[in-house]
């Protein structure tokens, strides 16, 4: 708990001095008491969704959209209302699509792009799809906050995530608000990185698990790439803080040491509560992120149960 503030007390001769200042809050993880949670983005409206339910799970990120049967085909004006949701709330998730398959989750992320491959993970049964199993031969290591494929130069606009196999219990999702992150920086720190670009590498974390020549293979395709520290959305223009732990690697320009200690300070934002939502997985539950909005961390806390997700990431474009 946060010491409160010191009170006026007597002297010899019997004065009051004045209270002390309470401590300078010029680190953001000392930042107790209100923050700054909004939902849009400065001038957007929240949207009015009539072709389904929505109920927050959050007032600012998260919500689960009810009276839609994703396995149907989709109309314009259905299409439409999910971007603006995702828009607006950051990621979204949809309970009890049963039918719901993997044709049909390609055709839902067809609304906002084309799938784009990872190429450090298994392949599903259609190209774009990538299908996550873990148990106790293959463990969980995405419990890191992350943001997905920060390493390209056209890091991933979102990605759709489906359910297939869930333990009894544990396995939970957390995604956490980059632009609620951004806003409650002290000023003197927005000030200090609006400028800043940082490296983004898969090697440190991807590579760890490969070796040397396979590392090479894959170098010439997946350079070091650049991006700024803080991006812009590419649709609402939101100022979104843009480093993550396992991938970014260094600020550009500064020394080594200024740079570890900047970047570790950015890093934490993400753990922040008040930034999170976390979503309890069933069977046949389907998630929507916007990746560049948001980073997300996967509970590894079921091992050596059995987890079973597929993945499409959709196609983004160069950050700035």
């Amino acid at each position: 708990m946060p010491h409160a503030p010191h009170t006026a007390t007597a002297t010899a001769t019997g004065t009051d001095t004045a209270p002390a200042p309470a401590p300078a809050l010029d680190k953001p993880l000392m930042h107790y008491g209100r923050r700054t949670l909004e939902r849009n983005a400065p001038g957007r409206t929240p949207g009015e969704y009539r072709t389904f339910g929505i109920t927050p799970l959050t007032p600012h990120i998260g919500a689960e959209i009810t009276g839609v049967d994703l396995s149907r085909p989709i109309s314009p004006q259905l299409g439409e209302e999910l971007k603006q949701a995702l828009l607006e709330w950051k990621v979204v998730f949809f309970r009890d699509q049963h039918d719901f398959t993997p044709e049909h989750q390609l055709a839902l992320s067809a609304l906002w792009g084309e799938p784009e491959d990872n190429p450090f993970f298994p392949k599903g049964d259609l190209v774009g799809v990538s299908r996550l199993a873990k148990d106790a031969m293959a463990v969980g290591t995405e419990n890191i906050w992350h943001s997905d494929h920060s390493f390209m130069a056209a890091p991933a606009l979102g990605s759709v995530l489906r359910a297939v196999e869930i333990p009894p219990a544990g396995g939970d999702t957390l995604w956490a608000d980059m632009g609620a992150a951004y806003d409650n920086l002290p000023e003197i720190t927005k000030e200090r990185i609006a400028d800043l670009r940082a490296v983004h590498d898969w090697v440190p974390s991807w590579g760890a698990m490969m070796t040397p020549e396979q590392i090479t293979a894959l170098r010439e395709r997946l350079p070091q790439v650049e991006h700024p520290v803080v991006v812009h959305h590419p649709v609402t223009g939101r100022p979104l803080l843009y480093v993550n732990e396992p991938f970014t690697t260094r600020i550009v320009g500064l020394p080594e040491e200024k740079s570890r200690l900047l970047l570790d300070e950015l890093v934490l934002q993400a753990r922040i509560p008040e930034y999170q939502v976390r979503f309890r997985w069933q069977p046949d539950s389907v998630a929507i992120w916007d990746n560049i909005a948001v980073q997300h961390y996967a509970i590894n806390d079921y091992f050596p149960q059995r987890r079973v997700m597929e993945r499409i990431a959709i196609a983004g474009v160069p950050l700035s």
